[in-house]
């Protein structure tokens, strides 16, 4: 599939949720908790690879992803009661790094295989 296409469908999802969050918040959340990036990213491996174990792993490492993830949902309310904004913004994104850090440390103590197309 074309880039331009791939970038150009990707593009409009993140506006439309920025400003479904702008009308009923409640709404742009919903969107922007929903895999769309990842059934997208799914959509683009399929049809330029026809690969359906490649998109297997990606769907399994994609949910150990999301677990990390979580840290920055969960410290950037936190942090935004003591910091502002862009203070709060870099620390949660600080955390969530930790975490995925701490998420890579455990995948090479399992010896679990990282690369794309591989398996475990």
């Amino acid at each position: 599939m074309p880039y331009l296409l791939k970038i150009t469908l990707t593009v409009l999802m993140v506006l439309a949720i920025a400003e479904a969050t702008k009308r009923l918040g409640w709404v742009g959340s919903l969107l922007a908790s929903l895999p769309i990036i990842s059934v997208i990213s799914m959509i683009w491996i399929y049809f330029d690879t026809k690969d359906t174990q490649a998109i297997s792993v990606f769907s399994t490492q994609v949910f150990w992803f999301v677990l990390p993830s979580l840290g920055l949902f969960l410290s950037l309310p936190w942090f935004l009661t003591r910091y502002s904004f862009p203070v709060s913004l870099g620390c949660a994104c600080g955390v969530t790094i930790v975490l995925y850090l701490v998420m890579l440390g455990i995948f090479r103590m399992l010896q679990y295989d990282m690369t794309f197309f591989g398996s475990k």
